[in-house]
Order: C-alpha cells, then structure tokens, then sequence
C-alpha cells in the first residue's frame, strides 16, 4: 500500500469499524433497557406493523373479558334477587296451606293475611328496586314495553368480541328480564282444578277456575295489576280462605279502613291458591335456569378470551420480546469490537509519522 500523509485509509478503516462498533452496542442496549428487540419501523418493518396490530388486539380482549365479567355479575345479581323471591313465596305457600287446615279462627286467619300482605307488597318492592348499574333486572313487560334504564326491545347485548358481528355479541334475551312484581308472576288468566266444599257430595265437585275468578271471589275490589294496596290484600285474603271488602270512599278516612270478613269465606277454601302460587314458584325456578345457562355462555366466553389472548400475547412475544441471553453477547461482541476499534484507530493515526522517517 502507497504511503501517503492526505489521505489515512487505515485511520478510516478503524473509524467505520467503530461507529458500526458503537452502533451495534447501542443497539443492543437499547433492545435490553427496553425488553423489546423491535423498537423502531426501521428494525423491522413487518413486524413493527404486526406487533402493533396484536397489541392492540390483546388490549381489545381484556376490555372484552371485563364485559363479560360484567354481564356475569349482571346475571349473577339477578339470580341472588330470585332467590329472595323464592323464599317469600315459599313463605306465601306455607302460610296458605296452614289456613287451608281448618281449624284456624277469624283471628288467626287475619294475623295470617296480615303476613301474606306484607310479603306480596315486599316481592313488589324488591322486583321494583333490583338493578344493576342502573339497569332494571326485574321490570320488563310482556307486552313489549320495557320499562328502566338500558333496557331494550331485545335484551342486553355483551360485546365479549372484537369486531361488530354477531360472532362478538352474546345476547342476554329480553325474557330474562320479564317483570317479577306479582303481576309479573301471578297470570290472571292462569287456572287451577279447585274443589268446591259447599256443594260435596259422595264425589267431591271440581272445576278449573282462574287466579281472577279467585281473587274476585274473594272481595270486592277490580283485579287490574295486583299492584294496588286493595288488590295486594284481597290477594293475602283468598290465600287465607277469606272474604276482603275494602272500606267506603265516603270520607276520607275510610281510604285508609279495610275490613275482613270471615263469615263470606271462599266456598272452595284457601286451598284454591295452593296451584297458583305453585306455578309461580315453577315460574322463578324456570327463570333461574334459564339465567344459568346464559351465565354458563357468559364463563365459556371468558374462558374464550383468556385462552386467545393467552396465544396472542406468545406470539407477540416470540416476535418483539428481546432474548435477553443472546443480546448480552451481542452486546458483549460489540463492546470488545468498540474497543478494539478504538485502540487500532489511535495506533492508524499516526501511521503517517512514518513518512517523516523519509525525510
């Protein structure tokens, strides 16, 4: 090689050694600093775009898992309110059967209505007041008139995906929801097969009456909704085996005067009542299980989500993550290659000090 003082080329053989020295050692603590081997476009342009898209699609699945979470405890609440509801009907039941015995007074059949009262107003306020964020659990109408915050026309729709399809959605249907006041529970137009006491002869009579032929049998107010004080009581009064005639609209205070009597009791007995309120504990029973099976869809998908997002998160690992163990020696290759650089670029320059010897 020429000797020559202008131009070192041995000096800028060693430069370029060392910028590419020091970049590589940048590099790679850059990659270990931040855990992450794809840190700009220009490290890897497919896979900056990639990592990016799973990223965001990992974050998009947790808010997914909190939905269903969310719904699952929507539903879970539902089911605890039935379970309130299942124990004052049972109560209901209980009480019924004991005045359809017989050998009960007026008095004691009134303290008895007085319990039965209290419970069908408590099941009203509770099917009233269940919520969640707002939402009404318990307040659905047949008739397509829902009624409560966040309510619609076809239920609740849980976004438990990624994408607006269908195949991201779990309908929660609108009869989950249907009213559970005793309107809600107690069809009017339901029936029961009743005995007759008064007519008995060697074959007990029977006949297929409906809960409103009872209940107007067994006072005189107009059954509407069952939601009204007059009708909650003549109600409790046919479970009792009683006649309940509400006071006079006269005077004022007679709004608030109720009277019970004994000697109108219902020729078919408290004992009619024992079917409806049967079929309106079968009624809470069949919408619990139709809530555990949503709930039982609801965990699947959480379990859905757990396990792609599980995947996912690999994969975005195998493709962004730093290998901590291989990038340490690449780290250690381009410190030893920094400064090895540097002590051969020191000794190039002053390579040209040789020529001096020629002179």
């Amino acid at each position: 090689m020429t000797l020559t003082i202008n131009t070192n080329i041995s000096s800028l053989i060693a430069q370029r050694s060392l910028n590419s020295a020091t970049k590589s050692l940048n590099q790679s603590l850059e990659r270990m600093t931040t855990g992450y081997k794809i840190n700009h476009g220009s490290d890897n342009a497919a896979g900056y775009s990639i990592a990016n898209q799973w990223s965001t699609k990992i974050g998009s699945l947790d808010v997914a898992a909190d939905n269903a979470a969310t719904g699952a405890d929507l539903l879970s609440t539902a089911e605890g309110t039935y379970s309130l509801l299942s124990e004052h009907l049972q109560r209901i039941r209980d009480l019924t059967e004991q005045a359809a015995n017989g050998t009960y007074a007026s008095a004691s059949l009134k303290a008895i209505h007085s319990e039965i009262y209290s419970r069908l107003d408590e099941i009203n306020r509770i099917s009233a007041n269940a919520e969640f964020n707002g939402i009404k659990l318990m307040q659905y109408i047949e008739d397509g008139n829902p009624k409560g915050v966040g309510m619609t026309g076809n239920g609740i729709n849980l976004q438990v995906g990624l994408y607006s399809d269908a195949d991201s959605v779990i309908n929660l249907d609108v009869s989950l929801f249907k009213s559970a006041s005793v309107s809600g529970l107690f069809g009017k137009s339901q029936t029961t097969t009743v005995v007759n006491r008064t007519t008995r002869g060697d074959k007990d009579p029977v006949e297929d009456l409906t809960l409103e032929q009872v209940l107007k049998g067994a006072g005189t107010t107009t059954i509407g909704n069952l939601d009204t004080e007059d009708e909650l009581r003549q109600f409790a009064a046919a479970c009792c085996g009683l006649y309940f005639e509400s006071a006079g609209e006269d005077t004022a205070a007679s709004n608030s005067e109720y009277t019970l009597l004994s000697d109108k009791a219902l020729d078919w007995g408290a004992s009619a009542m024992l079917g409806f309120i049967d079929n309106a504990i079968d009624e809470i029973a069949s919408r619990v299980t139709r809530i555990g099976a949503a709930q039982n869809r609801v965990n699947s998908a959480i379990s859905a989500i757990e396990v792609q997002s599980q995947n996912l998160t690999s994969s975005l690992s195998t493709l962004r993550d730093t290998d901590v163990a291989e990038e340490s020696s690449n780290y250690i290759q381009a410190q030893i290659l920094q400064q090895a650089s540097a002590s051969l670029l020191a000794t190039a320059n002053q390579s040209p000090q040789i020529a001096l010897n020629l002179i």
